[in-house]
């Protein structure tokens, strides 16, 4: 879905829809313009700047004021609808949070691998990571209309909230232990990080715990979506 206009545009960010992709008209100067730039920014947005003419085609000659964006109409979940699913299935939680995210492919290999080994959901930042688009809905194959996904204002108050519900939180990074030697079958919470930062420092620290994947290879490093994956095949096979 296309928006356009300063106004529709900023609301959209704030009532937390998921931009795909911003436009802006070349040579256009306004400190509204500047502010909504420097937020697509910050959440990670595509921007690109456009000819009038294009804008013009774009929004079908509407009064776009210089900016459009391609925002997703995709329903989020709440932390606490995740928790529901996990206890109206009679289970054990198993969700992951992801630390910085931004890359569409990523989050939609890690939903569709969620989605497999059966966790219950995704909880990802509302700021500095890629949200729900078209994209990700494609790469995980139709999962995310199977997937849970909660956008949060802050990761860190999220595995606080976990904490205190008695949910043990691991941190996949490295210098811990392997996931076969971690206890995966109660209540878990598995945070993974991006490829370039990893896990942050604030946020591993809130962690009880830190998973690392033995590797054999010369990369030092597995992508963040395949090593997801791992280790909630890991977590699926113990509960089984």
């Amino acid at each position: 879905m296309l928006i356009y206009g300063r106004n529709p545009v900023r609301e959209a960010f704030r009532a937390g829809k998921t931009a795909e992709k911003i436009f802006f008209v070349k040579g256009e100067r306004d400190a509204r313009l500047s502010a909504l730039f420097s937020e697509a920014k910050e959440k990670g947005v595509p921007v690109e700047y456009v000819e009038r003419a294009v804008m013009d085609k774009l929004t079908g000659g509407g009064n776009h004021q210089g900016v459009a964006a391609r925002v997703t109409d995709f329903s989020y979940s709440s932390l606490d609808d995740i928790l529901s699913i996990a206890e109206s299935r009679g289970e054990k939680l198993l969700v992951v949070l992801l630390d910085g995210i931004t890359d569409p492919h990523n989050l939609g290999a890690i939903v569709r691998s969620a989605e497999c080994f059966g966790a219950h959901g995704i909880v990802i930042p509302a700021r500095r990571s890629v949200g729900v688009t078209d994209t990700v809905v494609k790469v995980s194959s139709g999962a995310t209309e199977h997937m849970a996904i909660a956008k949060v204002t802050n990761l860190n108050d999220a595995i606080r909230e976990l904490k205190e519900r008695n949910v043990w939180v691991y941190a996949c990074d490295f210098g811990g232990e392997a996931p076969k030697c971690a206890d995966l079958k109660d209540d878990t919470a598995l945070v993974v990080g991006s490829e370039g930062a990893g896990v942050h420092r604030l946020t591993r620290e809130l962690c009880d715990g830190v998973i690392t994947i033995p590797e054999r290879g010369k990369i030092n490093s597995l992508n963040a979506s395949v090593a997801a994956g791992v280790v909630l095949y890991e977590a699926a096979r113990q509960r089984a």
